[in-house]
């Protein structure tokens, strides 16, 4: 039987692919290293602060920022009580190694996403050119991201943390540019009239009004970031996700339940925080829209 597509019409892309990253790695390789070993100096140090700190002391935290955010004790109870039953089950040092990598992961996709999504915001032509690429990132399967990575930085939490910003950030770029976009042109020209430079008005004019919607893209962003827990546990990131990919390599089904619960306690409890904050602070204080 005859092939549906002549072998002459075959063409792959794999070898333009692994030639290009073979190039950056012989050209790029000490540089990449160097980055890579900064970035987890950043991740370690951040892991041994979280590990210096009291248990009790990060709970009061968490409260804190809870009841700050929805203005409810009994939420903010709830969600120190989840945090306290992963402590309860023995994963307290493994929910600050993901807590740690989430950290870093959202802080480097909120230096990247916004200054992006303002980008595509002000500029037709970027938001053109970028819109694919940010269909595609979406898209792609997110084992695919892991390739690249592993054979830039290798093994470890590095690898883990790009493969998890490639993975996380366009949620945060989009309602980024969303926000900027759908605000009301008479309240740009009305700060532009009083005298505001294009700098003043998005400080203090467009950000502060696009926040809600930019809130709701970092809360997508951490969700996603939580995603790729389990997965980022195949490439040397420990944490909540080690413990569910030893559940399926042993066929240990409570140990994978159990850690698989706790990533969706740590879940919930950042949902609802930065939901919190994504509210408008007069909706909070007039008792509307409460997360």
């Amino acid at each position: 039987m005859s092939p549906m597509f002549p072998e002459r019409l075959h063409y792959s892309i794999a070898n333009a692919v692994n030639g290009f990253v073979d190039w950056l790695v012989l050209h790029y390789g000490d540089a990449f290293r160097q980055f890579s070993d900064s970035l987890l100096q950043l991740v370690v140090g951040l892991e041994n602060l979280l590990r210096l700190l009291p248990w009790w002391l990060l709970l009061a935290v968490v409260g804190a920022l809870a009841w700050h955010a929805s203005r409810s004790w009994r939420r903010a109870l709830l969600l120190v009580g989840l945090l306290f039953l992963i402590g309860v089950v023995g994963l307290w040092d493994k929910l600050l190694q993901t807590c740690a990598l989430v950290l870093v992961a959202t802080s480097l996709s909120v230096l990247i996403g916004v200054p992006s999504g303002i980008l595509l915001a002000n500029k037709p032509l970027a938001r053109r050119l970028l819109t694919p690429l940010l269909d595609i990132m979406q898209t792609l399967p997110s084992f695919v991201y892991l390739i690249p990575v592993l054979m830039l930085f290798g093994l470890g939490k590095v690898p883990a943390i790009f493969a998890t910003l490639i993975y996380a950030i366009p949620p945060l770029i989009r309602l980024t540019e969303l926000g900027l976009r759908e605000l009301d042109p008479s309240v740009n020209e009305a700060a532009q009239c009083l005298g505001a430079n294009r700098w003043q008005r998005l400080r203090h004019v467009q950000l502060p009004l696009a926040l809600p919607t930019i809130m709701t893209g970092l809360n997508q962003t951490v969700m996603m970031a939580l995603s790729m827990v389990v997965v980022a546990s195949m490439i040397g990131a420990r944490g909540l996700g080690e413990n569910v990919l030893t559940g399926i390599q042993t066929l240990n089904v409570g140990l994978g339940v159990e850690a698989g619960l706790a990533i969706v306690a740590l879940a919930v409890v950042i949902d609802r925080i930065t939901q919190g904050y994504g509210l408008s602070r007069r909706a909070i204080e007039t008792g509307q829209g409460k997360p």
